[in-house]
């Protein structure tokens, strides 16, 4: 992408756009050639918002395909079905008027309680980064831009736009960051989103050394970093740092702070014609890419969700082979989201879809005998008797029960995190009791994220659909009768109960300060490296077929399997390649380095190769700031699962020899990360644990729930109108996204999302006013937004001025 911008664009006018003028519109400079374009949420669809907008953007949107979520994509671990989900995204944006489209979301899900884990691919970074990289080369070989998110170290929902995420530097760069550099170097991306948060004290979107010396100079990415909405602090310190563009709509107020600061020699106006010129040259791929706009091909792109969902089907159990069910098989269907699916979460990727499938709906379609329907439970866990005995009735008069349960709509939602790992009780309660009337119980399960799974021995059989779009009951369907052979692999460990995950003790961090304590030990790596049990190791999935693997052959550029299917069945098999390191560094036992999904037809072999590549061998050798390997004896594992490795090798790989252990590290040389002392984890962050700002005076960066403790009464009320309106809410089963976006912003945020109706002076009055500081808060907050008013006007004129 280009690095300058044409001379003949002012000060003003590079600084102008670098904020957006609308919730989802760039900023035009119509008298200089320079057009807008328009950004969309769409992870998992397009979400072209109707009318003029809130200012959100989470109103009522057109139309569109809604695909699977990204946690049900990754449980395919095929990043070529990525991509041709990927080039439908982005043949729909250009149908919708969207230029960029704002996802793949490939944040690490560090805790299985994070409420938008269902917008993210894995726990582990490498699975993470080759699925979001298929799904970006798709959007983008249609013209459409891609701007993968949130950069970076963001893994929870809680006070997420006030958090700072204090994690050392190894940690960092191997499991957090890893993600968005196989993206960067493998697919390109034009755009890239930072995230809310803080890292390590300074805000992602103004942190020059993720954006400027990782993103940039050690990535070699040069297109444009959007922040989040509402995500920026200081306009200039963005521009400094490597931000391109503060979204949605702060107003010409940020411009004008920016010329401010390049005039009073705090700010290079260098780095505001780099930041200007990769808007300008996204406005230029936008423009490039508009026509002839297609025609949305609604059945085409059903199917293509359908394929999708059936490929990233798990198989979890299937005692006696009860699965697939033979044809005429008669089957009574129990549970509400039979009837109303979970197919996606709730936040800003929330998609309308262009046709909805239910269970009892697409059951028609089969060959399978519908004995009959019963909801079974309440939606929002209220215990119902006469719900469960209608269930059961029905199951002493069917063959085989589908018992179709998940999480509720609460429970998966941007703005907020779980708080346990349960499905609700009256769901697996009503397992137990289907099973003593009806042995044949068949679960369809549908979470975004890991849940607890001591209820599966009351069912026979249980498929996991994660959140699976519109297309997800026939797909299920399709797996239930075999019509197609289930080849999905978790993409999360499932532990037995969340007091075993290693996040466990800290999460989420309730206040300022969020400390990544667990360290590397995400995850899988965490459970292979202490021993702990779990329900469903990382990798996990079962299948119609038998497939054996033989043969290692492991050579200096990579390792090859034999794979036989001795059944009748085609099947497919995801072979994963993990390593062990020779000892001499710390860390986990064992790290996903590459995987393979093999097609393997029935009574045949197959030969599967699993390269090697940069990101096999290396660590991040934290005292000399670089990338090393170590040498010596590594040693290649094959494994179905993470738990389940079947063949082994060794290679001796050169390198370098490390540094001695650092024995400070205690618990971190073991895993055993739940015991880790504060010494401990200032031993690996290399530095003091952080001390948490003052509880005192709310200040600009405070997120709105705080007026809580405010010392104003009158901000007290407005906290608990908040509260109250929350609970109403959620009283409905469904979240109020605009009230758990407010209490999460923080008041900075003001000066962000008005279309530049309030200033940063402004902000400060109302702080003040919330500290009790009445009339000098007044008299800040009224002066600082007539002369906005005026300033604006004044810039409106500067601006139509230049461009003539």
């Amino acid at each position: 992408m280009a690095s300058t911008i044409e001379p003949e664009l002012t000060l003003l006018e590079a600084a102008s756009l670098l904020s957006g003028s609308s919730e989802w519109d760039s900023r035009p400079l119509p008298a200089k050639g320079v057009p807008s374009f328009v950004m969309s949420d769409g992870p998992h669809g397009i979400r072209r918002q109707l009318g003029s907008g809130d200012h959100l953007g989470i109103a009522q949107s057109e139309p569109a395909t809604c695909f699977p979520t990204a946690a049900a994509v990754a449980t395919s671990w095929d990043p070529g079905l990525a991509e041709d989900m990927g080039r439908a995204l982005g043949d729909e944006a250009l149908a919708l008027g969207v230029d960029v489209v704002l996802g793949p979301g490939l944040n690490i899900k560090r805790s299985p309680l994070c409420g938008r884990n269902f917008e993210y691919y894995s726990e582990d970074p490498l699975l993470a980064g080759r699925m979001a990289a298929g799904l970006v080369r798709g959007i983008q070989s249609t013209g459409v831009s891609a701007c993968p998110k949130h950069f970076a170290v963001n893994s929870q929902e809680l006070r997420r736009m006030a958090s700072d995420s204090v994690v050392d530097e190894r940690t960092m760069r191997e499991i957090y960051l890893t993600a968005f550099e196989i993206v960067v170097r493998e697919s390109g991306p034009r755009a890239l989103m930072s995230s809310y948060n803080l890292v390590n004290g300074t805000y992602a979107h103004e942190n020059p050394h993720l954006l400027t010396d990782i993103l940039r100079e050690e990535w070699g990415f040069d297109g444009m970093v959007v922040s989040d909405w509402g995500g920026s602090n200081s306009a200039v310190a963005a521009a400094r740092a490597g931000g391109s563009l503060e979204m949605p709509a702060p107003g010409l107020h940020s411009a004008r702070e920016i010329v401010a600061a390049v005039e009073r020699g705090d700010l290079a106006e260098s780095h505001v014609r780099e930041r200007a010129a990769e808007v300008l040259t996204m406005a230029r791929a936008a423009a490039a890419s508009r026509d002839p706009r297609p025609v949305l091909d609604a059945d085409a792109h059903h199917a293509l969700a359908r394929r999708i969902a059936a490929e990233s089907i798990v198989l979890m159990r299937n005692e006696d082979s009860i699965l697939p069910l033979a044809p005429g098989t008669r089957v009574g269907v129990v549970g509400d989201m039979a009837k109303t699916p979970r197919y996606q979460g709730s936040g800003s990727s929330q998609v309308n879809p262009t046709r909805l499938e239910t269970i009892l709906d697409a059951i028609g379609a089969t060959d399978l005998d519908l004995v009959g329907y019963a909801q079974g439970y309440d939606r929002q866990g209220a215990e119902n008797e006469a719900l469960a005995a209608e269930a059961l009735d029905l199951a002493g008069r069917c063959d085989v029960v589908l018992a179709c349960i998940g999480l509720d709509e609460l429970s998966e939602s941007e703005g907020l995190d779980r708080s346990h790992m349960r499905l609700p009780r009256v769901q697996t309660s009503l397992v137990e009791r289907l099973a003593e009337i009806n042995r044949n119980v068949v679960v369809v399960l549908s979470t975004g994220s890991a849940v607890e799974t001591y209820w599966v021995e009351h069912a026979r059989a249980v498929i996991h659909t994660g959140l699976s779009g519109q297309a997800g009951a026939s797909a299920a369907l399709r797996v239930l009768t075999g019509d197609v052979n289930p080849s999905g692999r978790l993409a999360e460990t499932y532990p037995l109960r969340y007091e075993d995950t290693p996040t466990a003790g800290w999460y989420p961090a309730e206040g300022p300060l969020s400390l990544y304590r667990e360290g590397p030990y995400v995850g899988y790596r965490y459970y292979a490296s202490t021993g702990i049990d779990v329900a469903y190791p990382f990798g996990f999935g079962l299948s119609y077929c038998d497939i054996e693997y033989s043969d290692l052959r492991v050579g200096a550029d990579g390792a090859r399997v034999t794979l036989t299917n001795a059944s009748d069945v085609d099947g497919a098999e995801v072979v994963q390649l993990y390593v062990r390191a020779p000892g001499g560094v710390f860390g986990p036992d064992r790290e996903l380095k590459g995987f393979v999904k093999a097609r393997v037809p029935a009574r045949s072999s197959l030969d599967v190769e699993i390269p090697f590549d940069a990101y096999t061998f290396r660590h991040w050798e934290s005292a000399e700031s670089r990338w090393a390997t170590e040498a010596g004896e590594w040693t290649i594992l094959i494994g179905r699962n993470a738990r389940d490795i079947v063949l082994e090798g060794a290679l001796l790989v050169e390198g370098t020899t490390p540094a001695p252990v650092d024995e400070r590290l205690g618990h971190y040389l073991t895993g055993d990360v739940a015991e880790a002392t504060d010494a401990e984890f200032e031993a690996l962050l290399g530095r003091p644990i952080p001390v948490p700002p003052s509880t005192g005076a709310l200040g600009a960066t405070d997120p709105l729930s705080s007026m809580s403790r405010a010392r104003s009464r009158l901000a007290r009320m407005v906290a608990a109108n908040l509260a109250k309106r929350r609970e109403r809410a959620d009283a409905t089963g469904r979240p109020d996204l605009n009230i758990l976006f407010v209490t999460n912003m923080p008041f900075r945020a003001m000066a962000k999302m008005t279309r530049g109706m309030v200033s940063t002076d402004m902000v400060d009055g109302v702080v003040d006013i919330v500290n009790g500081h009445h009339l000098r808060g007044l008299r800040t907050t009224i002066g600082g937004f007539f002369r906005n008013r005026a300033a604006d006007r004044a810039t409106r004129r500067a601006l139509d001025g230049e461009s003539r």
